[in-house]
């Protein structure tokens, strides 16, 4: 268990209630976010702290991340929340073509290591490896419910922990070419954070509890 805190760097208040989906579009230097309550997805400047554009999701936003120019979304549709991946392009919106059913219509948060989507699952505490169609072609075990993970060099940053008895979390660090990945907590995270990304220098979690977004590193 990490006893070290990470850093926190930058606080800001949410532009929109529930803060939930969040990711880095490195090529416009944008922060995307999608509010959980009001099912819609925000693009913010992260210098201004303005929103640059907004735009009506097809359901509920619980993830999002980069994914070479545009953006894919884990969206929870219906009256059951059944979750798909669903592609987004700036400025244009939604691909209705483009609807992938996730495993067993479950999973929220997402990473992409420049080639595969990585789709976590919560309440089974796995990471799952997905090809161009949704269906699975690894599985790596977290050890705790997932509420977040990025890549960074090849390796998958994870939030990783619980949300009972008031919340308990830690980011870690795994290599997705290993055989079986090691699951190696590097620091507790001491809010309850939802989604993770990151800018090339530093890591972005939600608080959604407090409608609230923060920048963060990681501590030496």
């Amino acid at each position: 268990m990490a006893d070290a805190q990470i850093i926190e760097k930058r606080r800001f208040a949410s532009p929109a209630v529930t803060p939930q989906a969040l990711a880095w579009d490195g090529k416009r230097n944008v922060l995307w976010m999608g509010s959980r309550d009001l099912r819609r997805i925000y693009a913010i400047d992260p210098d201004k702290w303005t929103v640059l554009e907004e735009t009506e999701a097809p359901g509920i936003p619980w993830a999002a991340v980069s994914t070479n120019g545009t953006l894919r979304l884990t969206i929870g549709e219906g009256p059951h929340d059944d979750r798909y991946i669903r592609r987004f392009i700036a400025n244009t919106g939604f691909w209705e073509r483009d609807r992938i059913a996730c495993p067993e219509f479950t999973g929220s948060y997402l990473s992409y290591d420049g080639q595969h989507l990585y789709l976590s699952q919560w309440y089974k505490h796995r990471i799952l490896k997905l090809d161009a169609r949704g269906n699975i072609l690894g599985i790596i075990e977290a050890g705790a419910e997932v509420s977040g993970h990025a890549f960074v060099d090849g390796l998958i940053y994870v939030l990783r922990g619980t949300e009972q008895n008031g919340e308990s979390w830690t980011i870690a660090r795994l290599d997705p070419r290993e055989e079986k990945p090691e699951v190696k907590d590097i620091a507790i995270v001491p809010f309850a954070c939802r989604s993770l990304t990151f800018d090339g220098e530093l890591f972005w979690a939600n608080y959604r509890a407090k409608d609230t977004i923060i920048s963060f590193a990681l501590p030496n």
